[in-house]
């Protein structure tokens, strides 16, 4: 998967995020943003990566959105894989 339609998948999880009030909730609450900042930063690769990141954390959330988009799961761990989740810092800087 290459990095655009990663990062536009991800769009799709916050628009699904916030549609959803109860994950709305937990994620500003875990994240600490509000409303100005996530606007802020709704462009930026690593608060898209954090968006999936929330998702890949609960299992049922992740199926969730993987059937409101009409993915396979494996497509969002494929988009969350391509922003750089599941790789340390260090192991992303040597590729």
């Amino acid at each position: 998967m290459i990095s655009e339609q990663a990062q536009s998948l991800a769009l799709s999880a916050v628009v699904f995020i916030l549609a959803e009030d109860a994950l709305k909730d937990r994620f500003l609450a875990l994240t600490g943003l509000d409303g100005d900042s996530l606007r802020a930063r709704i462009g930026d690769r690593d608060f898209l990566l954090s968006t999936l990141d929330f998702l890949m954390g609960h299992e049922p959330d992740l199926l969730a959105f993987a059937a409101h988009v009409d993915e396979k799961p494996e497509t969002v761990i494929a988009a969350w894989r391509a922003l750089g989740g599941g790789i340390s810092g260090d192991e992303w800087q040597t590729w």
